[in-house]
């Protein structure tokens, strides 16, 4: 096995004494794991960031075995970091994009979709303008692993206006009209997710109380509460930012 490729680094973990092993989404090739040797060492800590863009080489003699990594930086995220709100993101982002996905599994939208989420999130630390970017994402792999919401039509009748809440057991969407007295069992759904347009902080909160309930329902199982605990500490900051 060989491949070269771009890759955004979503997960290290330290293995023996010097190495690590490093999980890595590509454009064409899924998340891909792979032994860089020397990992933890004073150089290529700074290159092995969540969040950093690498132009990768894996080899492997065969396709069972865990393919050597060499790595060299094409971007840095590191100084986000100073940035507590944009370092929670990027920390929660790339751990569940790791955590979720089978390795190899060809996934170009999430890998253009989680570049342009960290692109963001660059451009404006603060998260104004990267908020809603962040809930489309945890949206497209959903879908992307068979777990999508359906928001094209109301669950009850089939009309396709006046959407107004999400199914919990479903995923699906419900009318105003249609709710009637379930209203209070359901999300709101903030119209963003319809429109794709720009979103006001209580409908990004809202769009994110969704995605986190069908994310820990059909994809984080306990197992993982080590991730879940990331995006926790994401949503609290988000609340504190909204004021």
């Amino acid at each position: 096995m060989r491949l070269e490729t771009l890759a955004i680094i979503c997960a290290v973990r330290p293995h023996g004494e010097h190495g690590a092993i490093v999980r890595a989404l590509t454009p064409h090739d899924g998340i891909q794991a792979g032994y860089v040797r020397g990992g933890r060492s004073r150089r290529l800590r700074p290159v092995l960031m969540a969040g950093n863009l690498v132009q990768a080489e894996y080899r492997a003699r065969t396709d069972e075995q865990l393919p050597h990594l060499g790595v060299e930086l094409v971007a840095s995220r590191g100084a986000l970091l100073e940035e507590p709100l944009a370092a929670a993101a990027i920390d929660w982002s790339t751990a569940l994009t790791a955590s979720a996905l089978p390795e190899g599994q060809d996934t170009p939208k999430l890998y253009e979709a989680l570049d342009g989420l960290l692109s963001a999130i660059e451009a404006a630390p603060s998260a104004r303008f990267w908020a809603a970017a962040l809930v489309r994402y945890e949206l497209l792999l959903l879908a992307e692993l068979g777990f999508g919401l359906d928001l094209s039509e109301c669950a009850a009748t089939g009309a396709r206006e006046d959407l107004a809440y999400v199914s919990p057991r479903s995923g699906r969407a419900v009318s105003a009209g249609a709710a009637a007295e379930y209203r209070d069992r359901l999300f709101a759904l903030p119209p963003f997710l319809l429109s794709g347009g720009s979103a006001e902080w209580p409908d990004v909160l809202a769009g994110l109380v969704i995605t986190g309930h069908f994310l820990s329902r059909d994809l984080l199982i306990a197992r993982q509460a080590d991730v879940l605990a990331a995006r926790e500490r994401l949503v609290d900051r988000l609340k504190r930012a909204a004021g």
